[in-house]
């Protein structure tokens, strides 16, 4: 009896030593971030550009974070600079980093609209079963001296994940084809300043929606006048859209531009049809009907047109 609890005893020692064991080999790595500079913001290639210094501090020296630093959502980057000290029995490493990031761009309520910039970084070949970060949180993480042009800086979130990929990245000691890293996670929420921009790439289609319901003060006899204006107008939107799309990331939801450009040709489009009606009363020596019908729709359609935009402009600005 004795033998066999000795026995039981000298398992339990040995599964104890072997799980202290497994924790000690996972080292925590303790990362900061300043970020100098944001610019480049490329909308139609959903890319920008980042200078920032990160710093990280970690027992491991096998981690050798000069070489095994992985930035996944990076499309390029290079270290400027870096100091790496091993006194004390850690490793402080200090590094300059330049990145060309490509991101996701949020475009439905373009030019109301607020975008998340990402940032994270991981050990390229250290899971989570021997690393995992820790946030070094304390001080300022931006320069709030750098200015960002036409986009104001909402909020600057750090946060520690585990990335899951699955695939075993040829380590034939997983079982199953499922990987873990621990991430460094960096989001910056931004919020354009949008109504300057909005009177820039709207005003044209708004003087082309105007040009066409000038038409409603013209006599009714005078059907070319009617119908050039309307025409006339009808392209100039038409091209005021394609040259807003040209700057978009392509998309296949449908986005503020579309709804307020779908919105001025449908009433330029009716605009015209009004003008074919008031001409077939005009045709019928009803000019007094004709006249009091341009008035009643020229009201109609100007309080109309406004008011729509009004709430297609307000919802998107409360969603953005």
């Amino acid at each position: 009896m004795k033998n066999r609890l000795a026995i039981l005893v000298v398992l339990f020692v040995a599964l104890l030593s072997q799980s202290v064991a497994a924790e000690n080999t996972i080292d925590t790595v303790y990362t900061g971030i300043y970020v100098t500079s944001i610019h480049d913001i490329d909308f139609k290639q959903q890319e920008y550009a980042m200078d920032l210094w990160l710093w990280l501090q970690y027992k491991n020296k096998d981690f050798d974070f000069e070489k095994n630093l992985e930035i996944p959502q990076a499309k390029s980057f290079t270290k400027s600079y870096s100091t790496t000290d091993t006194s004390g029995g850690q490793v402080f490493l200090l590094m300059k980093i330049q990145c060309v990031m490509k991101d996701s761009w949020k475009i439905n309520n373009f030019p109301f609209d607020q975008q998340n910039l990402r940032f994270f970084i991981e050990n390229a070949e250290f899971d989570s079963r021997q690393l995992v970060f820790a946030a070094d949180t304390a001080g300022q993480h931006f320069d709030p001296k750098f200015t960002l042009k036409d986009w104001d800086i909402d909020s600057f979130k750090i946060n520690i994940g585990t990335k899951a990929y699955e695939t075993d990245f040829g380590d034939a000691t997983l079982s199953t084809p499922h990987s873990e890293y621990s991430s460094f996670k960096v989001k910056i929420e931004l919020k354009r300043d949008a109504m300057g921009l909005f009177w820039k790439i709207f005003l044209g289609m708004y003087v082309a929606f105007l040009i066409s319901y000038i038409c409603f003060y013209i006599h009714a006899d005078h059907i070319d006048s009617r119908f050039g204006l309307s025409v006339g107008a009808l392209f100039a939107v038409i091209g005021n859209k394609y040259i807003i799309d040209s700057s978009l990331p392509d998309t296949t939801t449908f986005t503020l531009v579309d709804t307020l450009h779908g919105l001025t040709l449908f009433f330029i489009f009716a605009t015209v049809t009004c003008s074919v009606f008031s001409l077939q009363m005009a045709k019928k020596n009803k000019i007094k009907e004709a006249n009091r019908f341009d008035k009643v729709m020229a009201i109609v359609f100007l309080v109309t047109y406004i008011a729509l935009n009004a709430y297609f402009i307000y919802n998107a600005h409360l969603s953005a």
